[in-house]
């Protein structure tokens, strides 16, 4: 009952593991489990935008907008305090309250804004939140959205004078007003659009599409530019490039001010060169790192931070140097250089326990050898193709490599039916690994046309199939090992078998034959979709045909080294087998996990043995370890419980 309950289990697992895989992403806004924290966000940097028009040199300049500071901060403190358990929620409270304070206090307006900021920055680096569109705005758009939705309140450009607006109380915003503008955000827009202002006319346009409203959100966020501060801003754009580390993405154009980006350049070439990359975000998008070019710069933000004392952010951006710079050119490095390719991934996991146990000298070491790997990368990559017979050595070895693993589980299952004289169930095991071969090619046409498989998706997915597929195998081997100690297979396979084997279990050895196979194919499109970046068709076509060819021998003598093994042999070599099979998987599934940054990292003097999934890390020997300890124990006490019922 344990083995069906937990092989059910696969069936259902490998259905949302396919779907995770692919990338396909459904939002429920009304779960959003980040609502409370952007609305949070939108609380903070409306009192930044607004404080300055209550309080004047501590005196209150106007009672109604300080009243509504008051309000504002005292809600923010609620939803501070309410927001999801995380590691750096009372840092996240405490900031809330310093601003609390400093609005009761009535604080300068450059002392809450620079508080409404720090408490804004720690929230988002605790609880991300979307801040930047997914595809680039459309700024016509965006403009005809306005003169439907906006002009009547705002007026036509921007002024707050809009033939509704003698009607409104309190008056609609001027976009146009310059000075407001300054300490005003595009995400702040945004977040205005989309949740409205309680207590206004402005009313909430969720309803809108996401990208329409990041159409407006741009859209308004320029109407207090002119065309002579974006012409101006065109030219400092293209004559000073040191200016485009100021917007180096499209969430810094939506996240930063034109009174943050003052605070570096001046006040006037921030306005200049705000107006311009507002309406031409895309440039600042072009600017974007990638590769390892993105590896370093998120790996010199994360020292920054860590020697700022931030070790969140610190993790978080040891963790994107990794899943985003480097991880999606990791099959092309492996590919060519295997070393090199595990000393990278030995010094990012290195560097992530230093940064974890808040160990700055040692961060500082592993970050310089990180560097120098890079260099090593590049010049293994550098701008030459690889030769074909690298392109053939590749294609071969890849395939063998993951798909010997899924052979020996799916000859295994096969084996195992036929011994049981139950060869009706024989199709639900081929269709789950012919299946999951299908399901292989869609992935390849996925990633290559459609979506990109993120590092992060990557990793995930292996490590919990990974590790699921382990803990399968573990009680498969157990149970079978049981059996076998008993020495009593005939029996039970003619009295207990044919009785157990019901249509659910086909079904669920239909899943652990997808699983154990589609783990294996994924894995092997994205090395693949690497190779062939090269170019070497021919090669990479003859690498793969080489290693089926292989692959089907393999089989067909494990097949008939089975069929030729004595029942009792057989299931006592299988069980042993099986449980090699779950240690090297909880290793391997821990270690995937680990680079996706779920799983800690805490690194040990120990060999590395990628074949045998053993990493030298405290957690992945650790798993390992309390698998094999199972194991022996298991087996330990089959082999007594079998010598008992001999005596008796």
């Amino acid at each position: 009952m344990r083995i069906r309950i937990m092989l059910i289990a696969m069936r259902i697992w490998s259905i949302a593991l396919l779907a995770f895989c692919l990338n396909g992403t459904v939002h429920a806004q009304a779960n959003d489990p980040n609502a409370g924290a952007k609305q949070l966000w939108q609380l903070i940097d409306y009192v930044a935008v607004d404080y300055g028009g209550a309080v004047e040199h501590g005196v209150v300049a106007s009672e109604s907008e300080y009243a509504e500071m008051l309000d504002f901060t005292d809600n923010a403190v609620k939803q501070a305090a309410g927001l999801p358990p995380h590691a750096s929620q009372a840092a996240v409270s405490a900031a809330v309250a310093d601003l609390r304070a400093a609005v009761m206090r009535k604080a300068d307006a450059a002392e809450v804004k620079n508080l409404a900021h720090r408490a804004n920055a720690l929230l988002i680096a605790a609880y991300p939140i979307p801040v930047a569109p997914k595809a680039m705005p459309n700024l016509a758009r965006g403009a005809s959205l306005y003169a439907a939705q906006c002009a009547a309140c705002h007026g036509a450009a921007g002024h707050g004078d809009g033939t509704l607006a003698a009607s409104l109380d309190p008056k609609p915003i001027a976009f146009s007003d310059a000075e407001r503008a300054q300490s005003r955000s595009l995400m702040a827009l945004y977040q205005v659009v989309t949740q409205g202002v309680a207590g206004t006319s402005m009313a909430s346009f969720a309803a809108l599409p996401e990208a329409d409203r990041w159409d407006l959100a741009f859209f308004i966020g320029g109407l207090s530019f002119d065309a002579a501060a974006r012409a101006r801003g065109e030219k400092l754009w293209k004559d000073d490039p040191a200016l485009h580390a100021q917007f180096p993405d499209l969430a810094a154009v939506t996240t930063l001010t034109q009174e943050a980006i003052a605070a570096k350049t001046g006040m006037q070439t921030a306005r200049d060169l705000t107006a311009y990359i507002r309406s031409q975000p895309a440039q600042a998008e072009g600017q974007k790192p990638s590769g390892l070019a993105l590896s370093r710069t998120r790996l010199a933000e994360s020292l920054a931070a860590l020697h700022a004392g931030d070790r969140a952010a610190a993790t978080k951006l040891g963790l994107s140097a990794y899943l985003d710079g480097f991880e999606p050119i990791e099959p092309v490095v492996g590919a060519r250089n295997k070393s090199l390719l595990a000393a990278v991934e030995s010094a990012m996991l290195a560097y992530r326990s230093a940064v974890a146990n808040g160990d700055v000298a040692k961060a500082d070491a592993v970050g310089k050898e990180l560097t120098q790997l890079f260099t090593l990368v590049e010049a293994e990559l550098g701008d030459a193709k690889a030769d074909p017979m690298t392109t053939f050595v590749g294609a071969l070895t890849i395939l063998l490599r993951e798909g010997v693993e899924a052979l020996l589980i799916v000859i295994g299952i096969i084996a195992f039916l036929r011994k049981a004289q139950r060869k009706d169930v024989l199709p639900h095991v081929h269709a789950g690994w012919i299946g999951a071969l299908v399901a292989g090619v869609l992935t390849w046409v996925a990633a290559t046309y459609l979506v990109t498989i993120s590092g992060a998706s990557r990793e995930v997915s292996e490590g919990v199939g990974s590790v699921f597929a382990a803990l399968v195998l573990l009680s498969v081997g157990l149970w079978m090992h049981q059996k076998s100690s008993a020495g009593r297979w005939q029996e039970y396979l003619s009295e207990k078998l044919s009785a157990a084997m019901t249509r659910k279990t086909a079904w669920s050895l239909f899943a652990l034959s997808f699983i154990a196979v589609y783990r294996e194919v994924f894995e092997t499109v994205l090395f693949y979709s690497a190779l062939a970046a090269d170019g070497n068709g021919g090669a990479l076509l003859g690498g793969f045909i080489a290693a089926v060819v292989l692959l089907a021998i393999i089989g067909w003598v494990l097949l008939r080294s089975s069929a030729r093994m004595p029942i009792g042999k057989f299931f006592s070599f299988t069980s042993s087998f099986v449980a090699v099979l779950a240690v090297i998987l909880i290793g391997k599934g821990v270690a995937a996990l680990q680079e996706a940054g779920w799983v800690g990292v805490t690194p040990v003097s120990f060999p590395r043995i990628d074949m045998l999934g053993v990493l030298p890390t405290a957690e992945t020997l650790g798993s390992q370890a309390l698998i094999l300890a199972i194991l022996l124990a298991g087996f330990g006490f089959n082999r007594i419980s079998a010598a008992r019922r001999v005596k008796a």
